[in-house]
């Protein structure tokens, strides 16, 4: 027997393996919700525009809730053979009310069908990393907060460049993902419009309202061109990168925290509500959470590429192809959203070892610029002079053994004979991360007054969000 949806003209059933390629079920499944909230508007307005009687449309709605319920419940059999959620749920809808299901596919195909639950699974995925991110942010805002003026090493090269505090540091990831959460609301504002109506690839002779159906989902308007409605898949490419780029940000934190939390280095300390042990080392405390996020990254990099590559050579319109764009989505969006929640949550967690961060800040003599710089100002050395004189004067105290603040005045004069006491009010870690204290520098007067307002940012953010959030 031919596929009872599809197979009019097919006098024989597919091969087994047809079968096996041709399914999409295993994956597209998760967009259940998607499909019903869909079809339940496809079908109000067929009735709206007298193309199905208002009774079978009432017979369609109510039999798709019991769907919806089924699946839900866990009580839904989904069925290989009948190849994606759109023919499961079509053929359980026949199931519980007859010959009216099949006035449900009136002037649509599953080509603009699976455009459209795309977008909406692709839409409420973006919404939920956008709150998962505001919610990552507010913890680094408040550690930031709380740790405004604790000092540590800055790196550039991995070696150590000059004090930062550590609140600084933090806010630099606020400052990251607030970019990310403005990509996915431009992913957003773009997938923001209905395929539905578009039918297999050229529209509908129908007297359909496509933007009735566009507004019962919460989509700006109906997309104007039929062929790209069926055939577009630019908007799951471009959460994608979204999400890649979100993925390389949290990647490059949790290789921070790996690296910190290392006893070699030891600057910051996980509980063990995000570390495991070994199982032959009992002394060991592994940073698995991080590492791991930092693995994830991968995954959801791969799955840009990957679409990237399906979606390449393909001619106008639909491509079975495009059956591929679903799997690394959806496992690169969980993905994402696990790999946020663990960072959020040893976010929280890390507890900084305050003496630690402070020594290692003075270590690698870190206040050379700030030396330099007192050259310039208090002497009127040319930079480039500042910087050898300070140079050659950091190569002392290395072969003293100590720090430039410990370095005796008269060691510095052999050098340059013009220093003055004075030079010693710039070279302590903590006078050098107070000097900072222009706009967007590490001074904790800096960081405070950033931390604060991202606070209240973030608190606005979280009441107009859900106020302008469209209604489906």
């Amino acid at each position: 027997m031919a596929n009872k949806m599809w197979g009019g003209r097919f006098g024989q059933k597919p091969d087994p393996l047809m079968e096996e390629i041709n399914a999409s079920i295993d994956i597209d499944r998760k967009l259940y919700r998607q499909d019903i909230a869909a079809s339940k508007a496809h079908a109000a307005m067929l009735a709206k525009s007298g193309i199905i009687t208002a009774q079978d449309a009432k017979k369609i709605a109510h039999g798709l809730d019991t769907i919806l319920s089924e699946i839900e419940a866990g009580k839904f059999a989904f069925k290989r053979a009948l190849e994606d959620i759109h023919m499961n749920v079509e053929s359980r809808l026949a199931e519980l009310i007859g010959p009216a299901a099949g006035r449900l596919h009136t002037a649509r195909s599953r080509n603009d069908q699976v455009a459209t639950d795309f977008r909406l699974w692709v839409r409420d995925a973006i919404d939920a990393i956008d709150g998962a991110l505001a919610a990552y942010q507010r913890a680094l805002a408040e550690r930031a907060l709380q740790h405004a003026a604790t000092i540590m090493p800055g790196f550039t090269h991995m070696q150590t460049a000059q004090p930062v505090t550590f609140g600084h540091h933090l806010l630099a990831y606020v400052e990251m993902a607030a970019r990310d959460r403005g990509r996915f609301a431009d992913a957003r504002a773009r997938l923001n419009e209905s395929p539905l109506g578009a039918a297999a690839l050229a529209g509908t002779p129908f007297p359909i309202d496509r933007a009735m159906t566009a507004k019962d989902l919460g989509f700006a308007r109906p997309m104007a061109n039929s062929l790209d409605a069926v055939a577009d898949r630019d908007f799951v490419l471009e959460a994608l990168s979204a999400a890649a780029i979100t993925a390389t940000h949290l990647s490059r934190f949790a290789e921070e925290i790996v690296i910190w939390s290392s006893p070699l280095v030891g600057l910051i300390r996980l509980s063990d509500r995000f570390t495991t042990g070994s199982s032959i080392m009992p002394q060991k405390r592994n940073p698995d959470a991080a590492e791991l996020v930092r693995a994830k990254s991968g995954r959801i990099v791969g799955a840009l590429l990957g679409l990237l590559t399906v979606m390449k050579g393909l001619p106008l319109a639909y491509q079975k192809d495009m059956q591929e764009d679903k799997d690394g989505a959806i496992a690169a969006f969980e993905a994402l959203a696990l790999s946020i929640a663990a960072m959020t949550g040893m976010a929280r967690d890390l507890e900084p070892d305050v003496a630690r961060m402070r020594a290692a800040a003075g270590e690698g003599y870190s206040t050379a610029t700030d030396l330099a710089d007192w050259l310039v100002r208090a002497i009127k050395l040319p930079f480039r002079e500042a910087h050898h004189v300070t140079g050659r004067i950091v190569a002392k105290a290395a072969e003293a053994g100590v720090t430039l603040d410990r370095l005796p005045l008269p060691a510095m004069q052999v050098i340059e004979p013009r220093i003055t006491k004075d030079v010693f009010g710039v070279l302590s870690v903590d006078k050098s991360v107070a000097s900072r204290a222009g706009y967007g520098g590490t001074a904790p007067k800096n960081v405070r007054a950033q931390a604060k307002s991202w606070l209240k940012r973030l608190e606005r953010e979280g009441f107009s969000a859900q106020a302008q959030r469209p209604s489906r």
